[in-house]
């Protein structure tokens, strides 16, 4: 349950999210160069699509997030590329909700911008398949669980009846974490062959 929807979170929680969302927001429009644009539209795109696609674990459904490859590829790109594609899914579809669209903004994309700033300098300067590969499975594993424990927290500084609730959810992102390290791992792996500058967040 990435997509928090309305009604759920309290109002700190929403003002809260919604001021740092923006804030990443801002930052990822103001380094984005025209010619990252149309690959943060494609990324967008595919997170759009993939979200749409769950898949029912315990309580809560997982679905592919790709914060990680956002942040390797797009840098702080990704804070617009996961808010359109949000933004749209809850107009369009009812998934997810428009009070909540910072807060789910924030938790999908900080963590796959922040290990992509730790670890994408190597994973595209190594001259090792293997190495890049692991380390990009790594990003998108821990991106993963970064957003499971944004949500949880979400959650349980909305109320403390949530609290039992968001520990169950956290749990629930495993599995999801393996098959997007997978994911993220054949999809660099392969850029890396076919396209490597397709690798660079191309900021200005």
């Amino acid at each position: 349950m990435a997509h928090i929807p309305d009604g759920i979170l309290s109002a700190p929680v929403l003002i809260g999210g919604a001021a740092l969302a923006v804030g990443g927001v801002a930052l990822g429009l103001r380094r984005l160069t025209d010619q990252a644009i149309p690959k943060a539209a494609i990324l967008s795109a595919a997170f759009f699509a993939g979200s749409l696609i769950a898949i029912p674990v315990g309580p809560s459904s997982v679905h592919l997030l790709l914060s990680g490859l956002m942040g390797i590829m797009l840098g702080f790109g990704a804070f617009p590329a996961v808010a359109v594609a949000l933004m749209l899914q809850a107009v369009l579809f009812g998934f997810g909700g428009l009070t909540t669209l910072g807060v789910n903004t924030f938790n999908i994309a900080l963590p796959g911008v922040l290990l992509a700033m730790a670890l994408g300098p190597t994973i595209r300067a190594t001259s090792s398949p293997v190495r890049r590969m692991a380390l990009a499975a790594t990003v998108g594993a821990l991106a993963v669980l970064g957003t499971g424990g944004l949500v949880a927290v979400s959650l349980a500084l909305s109320s403390s009846d949530y609290t039992p609730v968001a520990s169950i959810l956290l749990a629930t992102y495993l599995p999801l974490a393996i098959g997007e390290a997978f994911v993220t791992a054949a999809v660099v792996g392969f850029l890396a062959r076919v396209h490597p500058e397709a690798l660079s967040p191309a900021l200005s």
